[in-house]
């Protein structure tokens, strides 16, 4: 049982332990136990539906204020005539587009998957951050990878 991929699994818990991040301490764990039972089978359903699944849950989150009553239509719709209101329609659309191309990169470049994980756990240490995924991280580096080749292009 110990392999490269266990032990990789491990360090990842015991930083996000170390680091104070919940999350990424669970995962990590989820995964160890994946593989300690023998069940890899669930890995590529994982890989291939974990991200929709995710964002399904935390759309779920997002929206149970309405469930609740917590919020009416009528709030949103005065909402959206706002200032705050409209900036958060645009930073939601922005955030979508930058998100997307985020996702581009994780699936052509896995290996920055490790990269990301690592920041998320610096956020966590030294700016009390939440690692609320690595969709907004891949987006934040689309945008610096396109920010560093236009520069490239001008110079």
């Amino acid at each position: 049982m110990l392999n490269a991929e266990n032990l990789s699994l491990v360090a990842l818990l015991l930083l996000g332990l170390w680091a104070g991040s919940g999350l990424v301490a669970a995962s990590a764990a989820v995964l160890l136990v994946i593989r300690v039972v023998r069940l890899e089978a669930l890995l590529p359903l994982l890989s291939e539906n974990g991200v929709v699944i995710g964002l399904m849950f935390l759309t779920l989150a997002m929206l149970v204020p309405f469930a609740v009553g917590r919020v009416d239509f009528r709030q949103v719709l005065r909402t959206l005539t706002t200032w705050p209101g409209i900036a958060a329609m645009v930073a939601g659309a922005v955030a979508t587009h930058v998100n997307g191309q985020g996702l581009d990169i994780l699936t052509h470049h896995g290996e920055l998957m490790v990269a990301i994980i690592i920041g998320s756990i610096i956020g966590i240490v030294l700016w009390g951050g939440i690692p609320v995924g690595p969709l907004m991280a891949g987006g934040l580096t689309y945008l610096m990878l396109a920010a560093v080749a236009l520069v490239q292009r001008l110079f």
